[in-house]
């Protein structure tokens, strides 16, 4: 398998569904003259996560089927670029309302809908039904296959989200997202792929939308050489805060061939002593509390 292209959409929202609806065929038939393999589109593309200082019934009225026009419309594209596209919205579903990333291969076909299982609920999305599940996809590309997952922004706050994805088998992480890409968080998506031995590709709204700063990214997570002294650097793109379409490219086998022979990932984990994290009921006073409560 060759160099895989991950085209990074980072671009700026409209103000409706049709401008979101065009401008997102453009640039990602922009993408696909690139060469790109995969588009990623920032977080909750069909309404530019508009959902903050706004009245609650105002935007939930603007969330989406899973089968609506809009996302048929990526479904056609896909097939029609030969190229994957993972394309997100503000879904309204038979449980509620969620923040949702869908995933075309090239030839239009669905591999998942995957809804934010950990949504923001310090915030306005505590109205959001969050998912219940982290998903993985053998996704066919020109080059050949790969494993995908996803998670979307907050996700990348907690381990367990990448660390399950490694464990059903994911070589790339998709992360669409929205908020300010600052030292820290930069360094949580470096650490997720360097601890799971995984890429991951995140898509952010450029610095003109308001608190996102762009910094798309995709790091490796291949962390040593057998030819190189020390360790290397894992992160292959990280863009600035203009709009674009910011273009890496993924040594798919290099990356195959440092998880067979490292120690990180699922090589020496000992799960019986990690029950504590499976301990719904244990209450740290020390910790926020929870707003569900």
């Amino acid at each position: 398998m060759g160099l895989l292209k991950i085209a990074l959409l980072q671009i700026v929202p409209c103000d409706t569904l049709q401008g979101n609806l065009e401008k997102g065929m453009e640039y990602c038939k922009r993408a696909g003259t690139l060469g790109a393999d995969i588009a990623l589109f920032p977080e909750m593309w069909s309404n530019g996560y508009n959902i903050y200082n706004r009245p609650l019934e105002e935007w939930t009225a603007e969330a989406i089927a899973s089968n609506s026009d809009f996302v048929n419309t990526f479904r056609k594209l896909a097939r029609e670029q030969n190229m994957a596209i993972g394309i997100t919205l503000l879904e309204r579903h038979k449980k509620g309302i969620s923040n949702t990333f869908i995933l075309f291969d090239r030839f239009g076909e669905q591999k998942f809908v995957y809804r934010k299982v950990h949504t923001c609920d310090f915030g306005v999305e505590r109205n959001l039904m969050p998912g219940d599940d982290f998903y993985v996809a053998i996704l066919n590309t020109a080059l050949g296959e790969i494993n995908v997952g996803a998670m979307i922004c907050y996700d990348r706050e907690f381990p367990e989200s990448a660390r399950i994805l490694m464990l059903k088998g994911a070589e790339l992480i998709l992360v669409p997202n929205a908020c300010p890409m600052e030292i820290n968080r930069l360094s949580q998506l470096r650490a997720r792929a360097y601890e799971n031995m995984l890429a991951i590709a995140t898509c952010n709204y450029p610095e003109t939308v308001p608190d996102c700063n762009g910094g798309s990214s995709v790091f490796d997570g291949v962390a040593y050489l057998s030819e190189m002294e020390g360790s290397r650097d894992t992160c292959l793109l990280q863009a600035d805060g203009q709009e674009g379409i910011y273009m890496a490219k993924l040594d798919v086998e290099q990356l195959r061939h440092y998880r067979q022979r490292e120690v990180h990932g699922n090589a020496y984990r000992h799960p019986s002593k990690y029950t504590l994290l499976f301990d719904t009921k244990r209450k740290d006073p020390f910790i926020r509390k929870d707003y569900r409560e």
